[in-house]
């Protein structure tokens, strides 16, 4: 029997960076690694994950396209096995789903494939204005070829009004595409709906699932989806793998972006990562059986957060729908507080102001913007990432941690103290410098 390799980090990385006191890492000194809670940017892969993925480094190394040999054969049966249990988690079948390196390359096929491959007949794209940047590119990317895009605005509560939809479609109407769990916000559009108009219309109609798939039940043939973009690394499974639906009754067809050995179908030529696609099968097959339970521990952690933030802080705005939102994403406000001190202050705790894609630009987000959020609420908003490895304690520490830093902030501004003494701050004139 093979023995497990030593996977625990060496010495010389422990002692400095994983078990250390006190870090300086990009001229910001930190006491200790901080609590994790980005979920949404990207999640630890789990430990199941990673025992699976192993043997495909070590002693399975076969590219899964040889054909002559064991190698090849067992690397090839365990790419299927994975294919399987993707589709099995969206309820498709295996010979529906392609593997790419994550779910930007799976929006720019469908985006720009889909469109490509119709483009004598469809000319017009229809998407909302709160998508991934990689879905607003593509699009942009279209228009400067000659389409045209309509892009639909959402609600105060992030969720698209499917009236808008039916009224922005066109004969010449070749796509629709809308994200099923926002990134930045976590609110759950319609998707059955939208999916239900665009079967009506003859229309395909593509979701970025990268922030639904193994957190709320996906089904393809209930929602009517053509095309449906999926990500490894949001599920606890490695980065730089993905994977892309695509219907084959009705057929669905796009022009690939890709060009190579024809793996994939010819869809995404280019090696398939073994150890990569094996993760992503793993992390698929473990969303499948434990979802439940995450969904309910999640839940209770978000309230918990909510709640305990609530309790001690007024001015206090969560930026999406409620009701339509997985819980797992907690995007918060917090009036009088500049948005880029609050997280500095937050060193212990690991949050982001929006998607880990965009969150390198000061300027506030372009989806709380589409949501009507007032500019200085925009800019301090904070998203809290809860995953199936957070803890209570840590959620403790990070209310702790959120209140000290919000009320040391407002304790510096003047436009708090002038709220506090029953001053609105609307009806004040402010003199032109």
């Amino acid at each position: 029997m093979q023995q497990r390799p030593n996977i625990s980090p060496p010495n010389t990385l422990r002692s400095s960076y994983s078990y250390c006191t006190n870090l300086t890492m990009k001229g910001v000194k930190i006491s200790g690694r901080p609590l994790y809670l980005d979920m949404q940017a990207t999640s630890p892969v789990d430990p199941r994950v990673l025992d699976a993925m192993l043997p495909f480094y070590l002693s399975r190394y076969g590219n899964p396209h040889s054909r002559t040999h064991l190698y090849g054969w067992e690397s090839d049966i365990a790419v299927e096995k994975a294919r399987a249990q993707v589709a099995a988690l969206i309820n498709a079948s295996p010979k529906e789903i392609v593997f790419t390196s994550g779910a930007t390359e799976s929006n720019n096929i469908s985006v720009k494939g889909v469109m490509h491959f119709y483009k004598d007949k469809k000319r017009h794209v229809i998407t909302t204005q709160t998508e991934h940047k990689c879905v607003l590119d593509s699009c942009r990317h279209l228009q400067q070829e000659g389409f045209n895009v309509t892009y639909l605005p959402v609600g105060s509560d992030g969720i698209l009004d499917l009236d808008h939809l039916r009224s922005a479609i066109r004969p010449d109407t070749g796509l629709v595409s809308v994200m099923a769990v926002n990134n930045e916000i976590g609110v759950i559009q319609p998707v059955e709906e939208i999916g239900k108009i665009c079967k009506e219309m003859n229309i395909p109609f593509h979701t970025d699932a990268a922030q639904a798939l193994g957190k709320i039940p996906i089904d393809v043939e209930k929602m009517d989806v053509s095309l449906m973009s999926l990500s490894g690394h949001k599920i606890y499974g490695p980065k730089g793998v993905g994977a892309l639906y695509i219907r084959r009754r009705p057929r669905i067809r796009v022009e690939p972006q890709m060009n190579g050995g024809g793996q994939e179908r010819g869809i995404r030529s280019g090696t398939v990562p073994t150890p990569l696609v094996v993760g992503m099968g793993a992390a698929c097959e473990l969303a499948m059986k434990e979802m439940k339970y995450d969904e309910k521990r999640i839940t209770a952690l978000q309230e918990r957060l909510l709640n305990g933030i609530r309790a001690k802080l007024d001015g206090v705005a969560v930026n999406g729908s409620m009701e339509r939102r997985y819980a797992g994403n907690l995007n918060i406000s917090f009036a009088y507080v500049e948005g880029e001190s609050l997280l500095m202050g937050l060193k212990e705790v690991a949050v982001s102001s929006g998607s880990a894609c965009t969150s390198a630009s000061l300027e506030p987000s372009y989806v709380l913007r589409a949501l009507g959020v007032d500019e200085d609420m925009a800019h301090t908003s904070i998203r809290f990432g809860i995953g199936r490895f957070t803890t209570e304690t840590e959620i403790d520490r990070a209310i702790e941690l959120t209140v000290q830093q919000v009320e040391k902030l407002r304790e510096m501004s003047p436009l708090y103290e002038m709220v506090k003494e029953g001053i609105d701050l609307k009806s004040i004139q402010w003199a032109q410098h």
